[in-house]
C-alpha cells in the first residue's frame, strides 16, 4: 500500500465566516508561494497544495495563534466517503496508509444543527475505532502527543486530520463555552471572560489581573464587562451616558462617569483598558492608539465590529494601522487578534505593552 500524505490544510470555523477564513489562508498559502486548491462547506474551510505535496510546511509556518478567524487547525489527508454498512474499515485501512500514531482521537463535527445530529453515530462508533486503532499500534501512549481529528460533516463522510502540540486549539471543536453568570448585567459579559482565557495563560491571571488594579471600560452600560473587572477585584472606570446596573454599582468598585468614551481620558495610567463600543472599526481603533501611543494603559483588550462583506481585509487593515501607530511611537506591545466563540459581526483583540 503506498503512503497516504496530508495534502490539506483544514481549519474550523464560525458558520457564515467561511469567506474570511478561506482568504486568510490564501494569505498565508500566497505568502509562502505555495499553490492551493479552495473547498470550504458551513463551518470549515480547507486548502489543498495543487501538485498533491504534503501540506506540513504551510501548516507549521501559518502558526495557529497568529490565525483569527480558525477555530482549529490540521494537517489532513484526503476526504473519505464511508458505507453506512462498515464506516470503520475505510477509515482504518486510510490511518494504516498514513502511518501515523497518536495520543489521542478526537471526533469533531461543524458547528451546525446537522453536525450535532451526528452525536449519537459518533458515539456508537468511538470505543471499537479506539480499539482497533489501539490493536494496530496507531493510538498509543507516546506519540509525541500528536493527536488524530476525525471530522464528521455527515454520517458518511469524514475527514482525518492531524493536530500537534503548540500549533492547535486544545478545545473540542475549537470552542471555549462558558456558563452566563446569573448576576452579570448583561451576556455580553462572556466575550471579556473568554477574551482572557484567549490571551492571558490561566498561571498568569493572579499576576496580570490582580486585585487592586485599576482598569478602564469605555461604552460599559449596563456593565457585563465592568462585571468581570470588579470579580476580579479591580477599581474601575465606567465610562458611558446609558445607567449602569444597580447591584453592580452597589460593589463601591466603580466610577462611573457619564461622558464620551471616545474623548475621556483617564486621571493616570491603568493597568487595562477594555472596549465594547459599537462604532465602525477605525473610530474605536483611532481611540484605542491614542491610549497606547500616550500609554495610559498596560493592556486592553478591545472589540471591533465588522462589516458583513470582505471582513478578513477590514481586520487586516486595522491591525497593519495599529502595527504601524505603535512604530512611529516608538512603542513595543505584543498584539493578538482572534473571533471568539462569543463574538458575532467582530474580533476581538489583545494588546500588552513590553514596558
Amino acid at each position: 500500500m503506498s503512503e497516504t500524505v496530508p495534502t490539506s490544510w483544514l481549519v474550523y470555523c464560525r458558520p457564515g465566516f467561511e469567506y474570511d477564513a478561506l482568504s486568510e489562508l490564501q494569505h498565508h498559502a500566497a505568502l509562502n508561494e505555495v499553490n492551493c486548491v479552495p473547498s470550504y462547506g458551513e463551518g470549515w474551510v480547507s486548502l489543498t497544495h495543487a501538485d498533491g505535496e504534503p501540506i506540513n510546511d504551510l501548516h507549521r509556518q501559518a502558526a495557529f495563534n497568529k490565525l483569527i478567524f480558525a477555530r482549529q487547525s490540521l494537517a489532513a489527508l484526503p476526504t473519505l466517503t464511508l458505507s453506512r454498512d462498515d464506516r470503520l474499515t475505510p477509515i482504518l485501512e486510510q490511518i494504516k496508509a498514513s502511518r501515523w500514531s497518536f495520543e489521542e482521537i478526537w471526533h469533531e463535527t461543524p458547528d451546525t444543527n446537522d453536525g450535532k445530529a451526528l452525536a449519537g453515530l459518533i458515539k456508537a462508533l468511538t470505543r471499537p475505532l479506539e480499539s482497533m486503532l489501539k490493536k494496530r499500534g496507531a493510538l498509543r501512549r507516546k506519540a509525541g502527543a500528536r493527536r488524530l481529528h476525525i471530522f464528521w460533516t455527515a454520517g458518511d463522510r469524514v475527514q482525518l486530520g492531524m493536530s500537534f502540540p503548540g500549533n492547535r486549539s486544545e478545545l473540542i471543536n475549537g470552542i471555549r463555552r462558558l456558563r452566563s453568570p446569573s448576576r452579570a448585567p448583561s451576556r455580553s459579559t462572556l466575550k471579556l471572560e473568554e477574551a482572557w482565557h484567549e490571551f492571558i495563560p490561566r498561571e498568569q491571571w493572579d499576576d496580570r489581573l490582580a486585585d487592586n488594579m485599576q482598569a478602564a471600560d469605555l461604552g460599559a452600560a449596563p456593565g457585563g464587562w465592568t462585571w468581570q473587572l470588579v470579580q476580579r477585584g479591580m477599581y474601575v472606570y465606567a465610562i458611558d451616558n446609558g445607567p449602569m446596573d444597580k447591584q453592580l454599582m452597589a460593589t463601591g468598585q466603580i466610577d462611573h462617569l457619564k461622558e464620551d468614551g471616545f474623548t475621556w481620558e483617564p486621571p493616570q495610567r491603568l493597568d487595562w483598558l477594555v472596549c465594547d463600543i459599537v462604532d465602525k472599526p477605525v473610530r474605536v481603533l483611532a481611540m484605542v492608539e491614542r491610549w497606547l501611543t500616550r500609554k495610559w494603559c498596560r493592556e486592553a483588550i478591545f472589540n471591533l465590529k465588522l462589516p458583513m462583506k470582505k471582513r478578513w481585509e477590514e481586520v487586516s487593515r486595522c491591525l497593519a494601522m495599529l502595527e504601524s501607530s505603535l512604530s512611529q511611537a516608538n512603542v513595543s506591545a505584543d498584539i493578538a487578534c482572534r473571533h471568539l466563540y462569543h463574538d458575532r459581526e467582530e474580533v476581538t483583540v489583545h494588546v500588552r505593552l513590553k514596558h
